[in-house]
């Protein structure tokens, strides 16, 4: 490994299917003010929702909601959760839901205590937390994003056509985390697929970079092919605990700082994904696998070696009497056949992505080092034009 890193992550886990009886003594660390965060109806017609309250009443809380929060949580949304964390006092975000939810509790902790418009200052001008930050903890019930213990935090504008993630400091990481593969069988069946692309195309992100000997390159292959084989159980048995549970755990790790120790991180497939869906509001892990495989494809040249590596050590090619861009292409096609497998969206038409607006995306698009290649504007619209 040749690069220098510090590895810190605050975050408690609680895993299994008893995690949930864990709440308790991680309540009694915190004030009597507690805001629940959380989305739609669903926990609550889970049950979900009436256990924590419970939880939270014997804890004696009290209790303010910040309910409604999107898929992809707008800014308007932010400023209105700030407002809400302020009037309670709030001595802790209690996130029930998946990446979106726990995204938009962290934005509310950092945000909470400034006059500033939270947008402005964490999302165009990214800056540093400079006030108090109401501590976070969360329940998951989506696995894919990995936001239960990492510190990242994705905001959108609808106005602006921008989707934007700031990565803050581990102080914002989640205290604790509550992770029960169970809960994860109440999403709808497409959420459960996005998930999964989501964290695959994670841990690919931070692969596809660097030529060193890197002890995290060889966790992602084990990561990938654990991931893969899991997915395909789920996808035919969606309440199977061992898979489901295996790609809840899978997804934690996938973006918890960990992968990332040591190497550059390509985050480009994430900077379009998120792009479209600014434009479009796809779901997120929807947008990546429309166009992560043009943009492998577009990639591969400039870390050629990396590539033959992941067909080889993720997907068994042989690499008998075959060229290195032959090996490397055929791992991309086993991949694609992998994602036909699981139901994922192949195309950004499906996403409801049309040409006439791919400029709209370019627009949006952050351009990253940190990849075997850099793009530009120009190679944007090639790669969104050959997932059509």
């Amino acid at each position: 490994m040749l690069g220098d890193f510090t590895f810190h992550n605050p975050c408690r886990i609680h895993f299994g299917q008893n995690a949930l009886d864990n709440l308790s003594g991680e309540l009694a660390e915190y004030g009597p003010n507690v805001v629940l965060v959380y989305g739609g109806g669903s926990i609550k017609k889970s049950g979900l929702y009436d256990q924590v309250m419970e939880v939270l009443e014997t804890a004696v809380k009290n209790v303010t909601e910040i309910s409604g929060v999107m898929s992809n949580p707008t800014a308007d949304k932010l400023r209105e959760g700030c407002r809400i964390a302020r009037e309670a006092d709030a001595d802790l975000l209690l996130a029930i839901g998946g990446g979106s939810v726990i995204d938009f509790a962290k934005a509310v902790s950092v945000s909470a205590s400034s006059d500033e418009d939270p947008w402005e200052k964490y999302y165009v001008r990214m800056e540093d937390p400079d006030g108090d930050i109401i501590p976070v903890g969360d329940i998951l019930t989506m696995s894919g994003t990995g936001s239960e213990m990492n510190a990242g935090s994705v905001i959108t504008n609808p106005d602006e056509k921008l989707k934007i993630g700031h990565v803050f400091g581990s102080e914002v990481i989640p205290r604790f985390a509550i992770v029960n593969p169970e809960l994860t069988f109440t999403v709808p069946d497409k959420q459960m697929r996005a998930g999964i692309f989501d964290a695959f195309n994670h841990i690919q992100e931070q692969y596809f970079s660097g030529d060193d000997d890197n002890v995290s390159d060889y966790i992602a292959e084990g990561m990938m092919r654990n991931l893969i084989h899991a997915s395909r159980i789920a996808v035919k048995d969606p309440t199977d605990y061992e898979a489901r549970s295996n790609i809840s755990w899978i997804s934690t790790w996938a973006l918890n700082t960990l992968l990332a120790c040591g190497k550059a991180t390509d985050w480009e497939v994430h900077m379009i994904g998120q792009a479209i869906g600014a434009v479009t509001d796809a779901t997120h892990g929807m947008t990546l696998s429309a166009v992560a495989p043009a943009y492998y494809r577009h990639t591969m040249p400039y870390g050629l070696p990396k590539f033959v590596r992941f067909a080889t050590e993720v997907w068994n090619v042989d690499p008998s009497g075959r060229t290195d861009e032959q090996v490397a292409l055929e791992g991309i096609e086993a991949m694609e056949d992998w994602m036909d497998e699981i139901g994922v969206a192949r195309t950004v038409g499906e996403l409801g992505l049309t040409p006439d607006r791919y400029d709209d995306v370019v627009k949006a698009t952050f351009f990253m080092d940190g990849g075997y290649k850099k793009l530009d504007a120009d190679e944007v619209r090639e790669i969104l034009m050959a997932s059509e």
